[in-house]
């Protein structure tokens, strides 16, 4: 569900960002989907309704709200970052066909853990656990069936 124009005031001020027109319509397009867009994607859709935003404006934004702790930058094993205005601890399918991620909410996979030997001294401060495979719309890729030598 998209955010007002209040609630997202509400968070900027929550979280010390200052509010500004552009900010406000980019973190509101990155919240009103479930797509994890690009930065080029939002570039994309604010600009239909903001004709003079420029793509920097876009980027340094987002660069804004991810130290700001309101976005998530989500890569995947795509080329290009994608973003996630859904901060709650969630994680994702990933569709190695088309690229889609989808979230997955689910409380067992919140609670995960490593014991002590297996975090090799690591500090683990949080996880997000990703499946990968085929979305229904996707045909699926079968890896080379495995022949025996001819040796």
């Amino acid at each position: 569900m998209e955010p007002t124009t209040e609630e997202i005031h509400e968070r900027f001020r929550r979280y010390h960002v200052r509010i500004t027109p552009q900010r406000v319509a980019i973190y509101g397009a990155l919240a009103a989907t479930t797509s994890h867009p690009t930065a080029d994607d939002l570039y994309r859709t604010v600009k239909r309704r903001r004709p003079l935003m420029s793509r920097n404006t876009v980027y340094y934004t987002l660069a804004v709200l991810r130290r700001a702790g309101l976005v998530h930058e989500v890569n995947v094993g795509h080329a290009v970052a994608r973003f996630d205005a859904n901060v709650a601890l969630h994680h994702h399918l990933v569709c190695l066909g088309c690229q889609r991620i989808v979230d997955v909410m689910d409380t067992q996979l919140d609670h995960l853990g490593i014991n002590r030997r297996q975090a090799r001294g690591f500090r683990v401060v949080g996880h997000r656990v990703e499946f990968h495979g085929y979305c229904a719309a996707c045909p699926t890729i079968e890896p080379p069936a495995s022949r025996p030598s001819g040796r």
